[in-house]
């Protein structure tokens, strides 16, 4: 099996549209999406970007 690690730059509330059509658009199984957070203004989490794990065909 082979698989691909895909990085999506994102900010939440604006493109979530975004990530359903880049979601919609691989070819594999999804196995993982994993985000990573900060600490943003006043220590609020945040999200930066998303990492996801897909296996292809």
């Amino acid at each position: 099996m082979s698989y691909r690690v895909h990085r999506f730059d994102i900010k939440m509330a604006q493109e979530q549209d975004d990530l359903e059509q880049f979601l919609n658009g691989l070819r594999g199984e999804v196995i993982s999406i994993t985000p990573n957070v900060t600490a943003g203004f006043m220590w609020i989490p945040r999200v930066n970007f998303l990492l996801i794990v897909e296996r292809l065909p």
